[in-house]
């Protein structure tokens, strides 16, 4: 009842609060939506991505192995979404928003905290949250943007306004600094780190403002199945991942709980810059951080029993 109370108050009260505020201000003061999209897209997103990838220290066996489970894991979440969406027969723009919001997960903002609160005592399980999130951003810019662009742009051209994106350019350029050691002088690194920093408040503004008309009066069937993939179907996915690899500890409970966070943002800023069913996307993101208040404690509960 503690961790549940906790994960209440401490992460899902303050998302919701900015989500709300920026509800608020776009109702009285109506915010320019592509003003706001392009912001986050071609600025904060940059910014956090390289912060991400330029900040962050681990190697060795543990990191691949890591890495190969998240690898195979999504690839099973990207087949079963896939699959799904045919069986339901999506449309194009539907079933990419739809497979988005299954396959991309919010690792940041709220993995994040929720991974300080349960490994307070065990640095490891927070390094490997740190992981799963680089790689959800990795896989956010790659297969959830190209896989966002494709709807309406076909072969080389959805490749061009992929390649377009900073977010690629600025994942590589942390991966550069990364390897080589270098490191910032302060007086560029504090400006990234200030624009980093603000990613968070302005995403979850951008959310709320989206959010500000939507009424849901009822429960889509795309709806209902991005909330059983994101929330039921990945954890599921990732319990027999972890069981196929053999993986006990804490490695296993940081990966199990990391699998069960709700839909990315992210998902739905790619689904307001390219106008790919944004309002379903900004349900999608909601309705599953509003779900996981309870769906997350049970992950969280069950990983200490079976790790």
């Amino acid at each position: 009842m503690n961790v549940f109370l906790t994960i209440l108050l401490n992460v899902i009260l303050p998302v919701f609060l900015l989500i709300a505020i920026g509800a608020f201000l776009h109702r009285k003061f109506t915010f320019d939506m592509g003003t706001l999209s392009k912001l986050n897209s071609y600025l904060l997103m940059p910014a956090v991505g390289f912060a991400n990838v330029y900040q962050s220290k681990m190697g060795g066996n543990t990191l691949l192995l890591i890495i190969s489970i998240l690898i195979v894991q999504s690839m099973f979440l990207m087949i079963v979404s896939s699959l799904l969406s045919k069986m339901f027969k999506l449309e194009n723009g539907l079933s990419s928003a739809f497979k988005n919001s299954v396959v991309l997960s919010n690792s940041g903002n709220f993995g994040l905290p929720v991974s300080q609160l349960v490994f307070q005592n065990n640095p490891l399980g927070l390094s490997i949250q740190i992981v799963v999130m680089i790689f959800q951003n990795l896989l956010t810019y790659t297969y959830g943007l190209f896989n966002t662009v494709s709807v309406n742009k076909k072969g080389m051209q959805a490749l061009k306004i992929f390649l377009r994106n900073p977010v690629c350019y600025a994942f590589l350029l942390g991966m550069f600094f990364q390897i080589t050691s270098l490191r910032l002088p302060g007086y560029i690194w504090v400006p990234v780190e200030n624009i980093s920093n603000a990613f968070l408040a302005i995403a979850l503004i951008t959310l709320g403002a989206q959010s500000a008309f939507i009424k849901i009066t009822r429960l889509s069937k795309p709806l209902i199945l991005s909330l059983l993939g994101r929330l039921i179907v990945s954890p599921t996915i990732a319990f027999i991942v972890i069981f196929l690899f053999n993986i006990e500890g804490t490695i296993a409970q940081a990966l199990f709980i990391a699998s069960s966070f709700p839909t990315s943002r992210n998902s739905s800023l790619f689904a307001l810059e390219y106008n790919n069913y944004p309002e379903y996307a900004a349900q999608a993101v909601l309705l599953s951080t509003l779900c996981s208040m309870f769906t997350v404690t049970i992950v969280v509960y069950l990983s200490e029993i079976l790790f």
